[in-house]
């Protein structure tokens, strides 16, 4: 979940061949943590994507498929985009699985399952019709945040914060 106002400068090339290989491997782990009833993998699953969220340059799912994707036959597929979207869509898909391991540790397996579920159905929308819906996120995070700083949003006096004391 990379600040969209980060005073780095952003990188502008995606690599879509690592992206499939993200989701591939979000579902399979996935799946694989609930058919076992495994919470361990969501968790460290989640704590890695995570991990390739807030540092990309530090994550594991880019190690391994730099370690892999040959291997397994992917060829990068870059293209010039700016990648904080697929990041901040990274980190929240994290958050919902180490939400799903916590949950089946915590004796809520239904509520853990769901969560599971959840990252794997939408895994498999971006797999299959390329609709991210954690950038989908990022793009009305981003609109929400331009509105809130427009100049005639500030004049509306139910925006304004309240402000204690007497009144004139």
């Amino acid at each position: 979940m990379t600040a969209p106002s980060s005073p780095h400068p952003a990188e502008t090339h995606t690599d879509l061949s690592a992206l499939r290989f993200n989701q591939f491997s979000v579902v399979g782990v996935t799946a694989l943590g609930l058919a076992l009833q495994a919470p361990l993998l969501p968790l460290t699953l989640g704590g890695a994507m995570l991990l390739g969220a807030l540092r990309p340059q530090q994550s594991p799912l880019r190690a391994a498929y730099r370690m892999l994707g040959a291997r397994l036959g992917l060829r990068p597929d870059v293209v010039e985009e700016d990648p904080r979207a697929h990041h901040f869509a990274q980190g929240v898909g994290g958050t919902f699985l180490l939400a799903s391991g916590s949950a089946t540790l915590a004796g809520a397996p239904v509520t853990g399952a769901a969560l599971g579920l959840g990252v794997i159905l939408l895994a498999v929308l971006n797999l299959s019709r390329k609709i991210c819906v954690g950038c989908l996120m990022y793009f009305q995070y981003l609109r929400l945040r331009r509105l809130q700083n427009t100049p005639l949003l500030h004049r509306r006096s139910h925006l304004r914060p309240r402000v204690k004391g007497p009144t004139p």
